[in-house]
């Protein structure tokens, strides 16, 4: 999705769009990019973030009530903090069949997010009930930190979920990390990046769904697109018989 910078409404409006065009082909489960409705809108941060309960949020849950489905992304929230002052996140959600399953703000902030975004400070999956799937969120940036996955595997995920604007002139980086924590983890990878340009950057997209031998199923060029594949969780099952990733592990040494 190309996200047009600090417009909520026509963004939301876009990515409704986006998803109905992906049910109608048969998905079930919908990604969107980070911080999709408004970019990184620092100029009036403000105006563009949400309290609870979050309206962006809530439009996307009448929609994925009515198709009964699943929507991940992020939006900017604000939040007051210990102090009473505002303090924004990057506010990762799950919406399950028309629910909040679970919420994830950003751990780790990168470059000029730094000066207007707060950490967040827990980094738990989120388990879809009615579906019976666990999903592990991580927003861009964490992408490059292996412990995050891992963490996130460790603790039931079974699907890992990365949500980013990963920008020029990086997108074998984006590649290359987001095929290393799917083999890494033995678990299916969905990674969906933006397209397009904001003030600040540039944007390759190329977004991708790795099954859980690491191997890429689908994947978006530089365009605005919509990219659909079946996942079998029954293969992080036999993949992790075959190699026994995870019992072989030595936590005591390191």
């Amino acid at each position: 999705m190309d996200i047009l910078h600090c417009s909520k409404p026509a963004n939301v409006s876009k990515a409704l769009s986006m998803a109905k065009n992906a049910i109608s082909c048969g998905a079930k489960l919908i990604v969107l990019p980070e911080v999709f409705s408004t970019g990184f809108c620092y100029d009036n941060m403000e105006d563009v973030s949400e309290r609870a309960p979050y309206p962006t949020i809530k439009t996307l849950s009448d929609f994925s009530k009515e198709h009964d489905c699943i929507i991940i992304g992020s939006i900017i929230e604000n939040k007051t903090d210990d102090n009473g002052l505002p303090a924004y996140y990057n506010l990762g959600f799950c919406i399950e069949s028309g629910h909040i399953a679970g919420t994830y703000r950003k751990t780790h902030p990168f470059g000029m997010e730094k000066s207007y975004f707060s950490k967040g400070d827990t980094i738990l999956p989120i388990e879809l009930k009615k579906n019976n799937i666990t999903i592990g969120l991580e927003i861009c940036y964490e992408l490059r930190f292996p412990e995050v996955a891992r963490k996130l595997s460790l603790a039931g995920a079974d699907i890992l979920v990365t949500i980013a604007e990963f920008p020029n002139p990086k997108a074998n980086q984006w590649r290359s990390l987001a095929m290393s924590r799917a083999i890494e983890n033995q678990l299916h990878h969905i990674a969906c990046n933006r397209t397009g340009k904001d003030p600040y950057s540039s944007f390759f997209g190329g977004s991708l769904i790795i099954d859980s031998w690491g191997e890429v199923k689908a994947q978006a060029g530089n365009d605005e697109c919509i990219i659909i594949h079946d996942i079998d969780l029954d293969e992080n099952k036999k993949i992790r018989s075959m190699i026994p990733l995870f019992e072989d592990r030595r936590p005591d040494i390191y």
